[in-house]
């Protein structure tokens, strides 16, 4: 027996909570690294306080995977999951601008990173699940649309989430510049309104979605079962049992990620100070003036543009793959944000900074849908589960690589100008499209058939 074919509003539905997570996930990225420095932290040591989010990553998104494929509870399979990452997510979320308030414990900026830790265990407790879900929920001739339709509603969030900042600058009047030297008030009230709105989606996917049973997943012709519970004693014997028999298209897949995580990396942690330093002309260390907010400012807006260029340009996704193909989709996508990234080189006006940004948008959508509807048709359903927290190692890998090096390499080979990380960011995002071309997509020829 088959899965049946679901409506359109229920896989929008299923796909809701990702709009909170994504919120929340883009105020995080938009800015750590600006909270960071104003609670004191420098420029060439950003890099390695944003390795907790790969590293955490790394750790929990297998083991999530791995128990909730064989989890089966009355609120379902995956959804206690989100629960308890969105709960943890929304008080990381709260306490992080508020890092100065606990000087009388810590130092700031160790609270800082120790809430920048919370968060990013948090979202990938319930990030592995949401992709696990899409899989266990939609036939194979719905996957493509179903990761598409969860990256329209994660750039939705993502936009959010970055234009909050300015949101409540521009129409709000409220203070982008602390007059203690602090984090700004406009950045303070985002995080609460984000963590408001990442509880409230995740609320939303729980009381509207329902999941398969243990008996309709035996029942389907694809084995996509629940697995029986292991014993924690063998959890890692299980979890790297399942990795010496990776398939070998997700092998391929993991150097297409490799690439464009690594560059991902790249932008998040360096886009402010370089865009502070090579487009607003201020110097390295100068992270306390009014116009470095500007810059900081002027980041998270054009991270939004990415991520609704992204939004947009996942309605085109299906259409576009089922013409020449995911991989070529992929690859097209990847070359395109890699020129972008590029080109802020040659930028010196604020705002042209918007064009890089729609080419990292079309890159970004792609990112985000093509690799796993890619992955989904080469591995066994009843361990998609595993497969996507294993998956998720080539995200984390390269972004850890980055983390070690991108501080030194700032420090002794960029000579503090963080603007060729951004260089460096947009060739590993082209050499990640020549990867995608020699992925082998089992699916993709019954994908344009059909």
């Amino acid at each position: 027996m088959k899965k049946p074919l679901l409506s359109r509003a229920a896989i929008w539905n299923m796909s809701v909570g990702f709009l909170g997570i994504q919120t929340g996930f883009a105020l995080q990225n938009a800015n750590a690294s600006r909270i960071l420095q104003t609670l004191g932290a420098d420029t060439a040591h950003l890099g390695w306080f944003w390795l907790v989010a790969p590293i955490t990553g790394m750790l929990v998104q297998p083991i999530i995977g791995h128990y909730s494929d064989r989890t089966w509870t009355k609120m379902g399979r995956r959804k206690p999951y989100f629960l308890l990452g969105a709960i943890m997510a929304s008080i990381g979320l709260i306490m992080m601008p508020n890092a100065g308030l606990f000087t009388a414990i810590l130092p700031a900026l160790w609270v800082g990173a120790g809430m920048l830790m919370i968060m990013d265990i948090s979202f990938n407790i319930s990030m592995e699940p949401f992709r696990a879900l899409v899989a266990d929920k939609l036939s194979t001739d719905q996957r493509t649309a179903g990761f598409a339709i969860q990256t329209v509603l994660i750039g939705l969030g993502a936009v959010v989430g970055s234009w909050l900042p300015t949101i409540l600058v521009n129409w709000f009047g409220v203070a982008a510049v602390s007059p203690t030297g602090g984090v700004p008030d406009n950045v303070i009230y985002s995080f609460f309104i984000g963590a408001l709105l990442l509880m409230a989606a995740i609320l939303w996917t729980i009381f509207t979605t329902t999941e398969y049973s243990p008996e309709e997943l035996a029942a389907f012709d694809d084995g996509s079962m629940a697995e029986e519970p292991t014993k924690s004693g063998m959890l890692l014997t299980s979890i790297f049992k399942d990795i010496s028999k990776m398939p070998h298209t997700m092998r391929q897949l993991g150097l297409v990620q490799f690439c464009a995580w690594f560059a991902l990396f790249g932008m998040w942690v360096y886009s402010t100070p370089a865009i502070a330093e090579h487009v607003y002309g201020l110097a390295a260390n100068d992270t306390q003036s009014p116009l470095y907010q500007e810059a900081g400012n002027k980041v998270g807006y054009i991270f939004g543009i990415y991520n609704l260029v992204s939004a947009v340009f996942a309605f085109a996704l299906p259409s576009i793959a089922g013409k020449i193909g995911r991989k070529y989709t992929h690859a097209l996508a990847l070359l395109v944000g890699g020129l972008g990234l590029i080109s802020i080189y040659f930028i010196s006006d604020p705002d042209l900074l918007i064009f890089p940004m729609i080419g990292v948008g079309i890159a970004w959508a792609s990112i985000l849908a093509m690799p796993y509807a890619m992955l989904a048709g080469a591995i066994p359903a009843h361990k998609m589960g595993i497969y996507m927290g294993i998956f998720n190692l080539f995200i984390t890998i390269p972004q850890i690589a980055n983390g070690l090096i991108g501080g030194p390499m700032l420090k002794f080979f960029y000579n503090g100008h963080a603007i060729y990380a951004l260089i460096i960011a947009g060739i590993f995002m082209l050499l990640g499209a020549v990867a995608s071309v020699f992925v082998d997509d089992k699916d993709d020829v019954a994908l344009q058939k059909g």
